[in-house]
């Protein structure tokens, strides 16, 4: 399948080729289509010592012979631009305050077992010097009754506590973001060292020529156009 490059130049040589028979302006024509042809083989062979290394061509195949430069700054890139510390930690802060904002504290107090807390309570007054005074109002089952009303005050302080702001800064506290963007920023290092060193010029040859090279035929056919645009100047003079 023809590129942008092949049919600039093939338009370039046609061009060339017609003027032989043009009956009118074939010289015009042929400077016209020799310039547009040098322009478009120019930046073609400009293109391909991006990539490739050319014999005798001092500075070709810049791409493969600074690959370690290009890692080292694809590294720089991601580390100083995106996974700085100051960006984990500001990122870490807002997920705990969306937490925060999200966190539901209903199912948590659903799942406590509020007879054993009560059954626990009467154990230690039992034991407690009040335990003698208790045998005289009838025993433990005397504060039967006060069961529901103890669940249901546990409840409510457990929820007050959990929504406190007291809680919230422990939690900020607990959780440490400065700590943990630190060791994130370590390890996230460590994994784009260990990746960058597995690639190989070919390798990152290839990274870049899938990015940029199916865009870069605009060069040659822009190189054939004003290439062109110059043989028709120079063939008027």
């Amino acid at each position: 399948m023809l590129n942008k490059s092949s049919i600039t130049n093939l338009v370039a040589i046609f061009i060339i080729i017609g003027s032989i028979y043009s009956p009118i302006y074939s010289e015009n024509i042929t400077t016209i289509g020799v310039f547009s042809l040098s322009g478009a083989i120019t930046n073609w062979l400009a293109i391909h010592m991006l990539f490739e290394k050319v014999p005798l061509l001092y500075g070709s195949g810049v791409i493969p012979a600074h690959f370690e430069e290009f890692k080292r700054s694809i590294k720089r890139l991601i580390m100083e631009q995106f996974f700085t510390q100051e960006n984990i930690e500001r990122f870490l802060h807002q997920e705990e305050d969306s937490a925060q904002q999200l966190f539901n504290v209903e199912p948590l107090l659903d799942r406590i077992d509020y007879d054993t807390l009560f059954q626990h309570l009467i154990e230690a007054i039992s034991e407690s010097s009040f335990g003698s005074m208790l045998a005289l109002v009838g025993g433990t089952d005397a504060l039967e009754p006060l069961k529901e009303p103890f669940s249901l005050k546990i409840r409510r302080t457990l929820a007050e506590m959990a929504t406190s702001k007291a809680f919230t800064e422990a939690i900020h506290e607990g959780i440490n973001a400065r700590q943990i963007s630190g060791d994130l920023v370590n390890n996230i290092e460590d994994i784009v060292s260990k990746r960058l060193d597995e690639l190989t010029p070919e390798l990152v040859k290839q990274i870049i020529q899938g990015m940029i090279q199916k865009h870069l035929g605009w060069l040659v056919i822009w190189g054939g156009v004003f290439g062109g645009l110059i043989g028709l100047g120079f063939s008027l003079i």
